[in-house]
């Protein structure tokens, strides 16, 4: 059955409802905003709005980005990589399997003093943390201390999930790669018996994860017993609740540990490991002069041709040493404004050939 078309009906929303009916419309309200007459601001771009904009941005990012820059330069920091791949290097042969444990000697010279606070990082190089199944392998109800999960873990730490028919804990890859190596680090003065510098390894976690996302399980004084019917991870040398003596940085919410399990976002990486914290304003942290690192080489890296190095840091109100930020903003500035003053000459230049054309007619 021919529906008769009526423009009518369209114009005001459609035919006539039934009497007694609900009337029907699709006619937006009569709003400014659902009839878009809502006020607006549309810039017009000339000469004079244009110009002063790039010189502005010019003016200001290149001094913060040169403050930033001498900040970033201010701060003292130096790498040691100890790999020991070259034949020359003390920790060569730390890479024989048949030599464990395996300690090994690096001596450096520190030129300048390190003021303030130190901090010293473990960095790895070609090892993807960021690896989609890398990052699901874990179980943070385990590790949130979750009695139901300490025994029975995610299928998503497969195939670290149990081992010699007992559940892992704490299972998964990530807990299973975690970094053990040892690093001492010592100052040779004038006499014949080296200084040991004091490294803090509690504080260097996130209070977040210290006290909210990692807890031990719940249960008596003895660690032992809480985490009684689990075994350790394939690759740990020790248990879990043996990782410190110091009750509070044991178990699960070991720092170490806790750091470890923050995955990195890229290949190359650092990961803080000890705090070296200023004793007296009088005096540096770590004055200049000869310095050895003592390695427990236990860390094997050689087999995915990853590189190991140790790193000793100071910071500054923006974090550590970092030039891009400074280097970013000198180019963002320099080129904002070197675009002002080309666009400068281009207006000055069509400006008098434009009014000169006007005269000419």
């Amino acid at each position: 059955m021919a529906m008769n078309y009526n423009a009518k009906d369209e114009v005001d929303g459609g035919p006539p409802c039934a009497p007694g009916g609900t009337a029907k419309t699709r006619r937006p309200d009569n709003t400014a905003f659902k009839q878009q007459r809502l006020p607006a601001w549309q810039p017009i771009l000339t000469a004079g709005t244009v110009l002063p904009t790039f010189f502005i941005i010019g003016l200001i990012f290149i001094p913060i980005g040169i403050g930033i820059f001498v900040t970033s330069n201010n701060i003292r920091e130096i790498e040691i990589d100890y790999t020991g791949t070259e034949p020359s290097s003390p920790c060569n042969k730390c890479l024989s399997p048949d030599v464990t444990p395996c300690v090994c000697t690096i001596n450096f010279t520190l030129e300048k003093s390190f003021e303030g606070n130190v901090f010293m990082y473990y960095g790895l190089s070609n090892f993807y943390q960021n690896h989609r199944r890398y990052v699901k392998s874990r179980d943070d109800s385990q590790l949130n201390g979750d009695s139901s999960a300490l025994l029975n873990p995610s299928k998503e730490c497969e195939p670290y999930r149990r081992n010699e028919d007992k559940p892992i804990a704490p299972c998964g890859a990530i807990a299973n790669s975690m970094f053990n190596d040892t690093l001492e680090l010592f100052l040779i003065g004038n006499d014949s018996y080296p200084t040991p510098i004091t490294l803090k390894k509690k504080g260097i976690a996130w209070w977040t994860d210290k006290n909210v996302k990692f807890r031990n399980p719940p249960g008596g004084e003895n660690l032992e017993e809480r985490f009684k019917g689990t075994t350790k991870p394939v690759n740990w040398l020790k248990p879990v609740y043996m990782l410190d003596s110091d009750p509070d940085n044991n178990g699960f919410i070991n720092e170490d540990f806790i750091v470890w399990m923050r995955t990195a976002a890229l290949p190359t990486f650092r990961k803080l490991y000890r705090l070296i914290e200023r004793k007296s304003d009088l005096h540096p942290t770590l004055p200049a002069g000869r310095y050895y690192l003592n390695i427990t080489y236990n860390y094997p890296v050689h087999s995915f041709d990853g590189r190991k190095r140790m790193i000793l840091s100071t910071i500054s109100w923006m974090g550590g040493k970092n030039p891009f930020l400074g280097i970013a903003y000198i180019a963002i500035g320099s080129i904002s404004f070197l675009l002002g003053v080309v666009l400068l000459v281009i207006n000055h230049k069509y400006r008098n050939s434009s009014n000169t054309a006007d005269i000419t007619i």
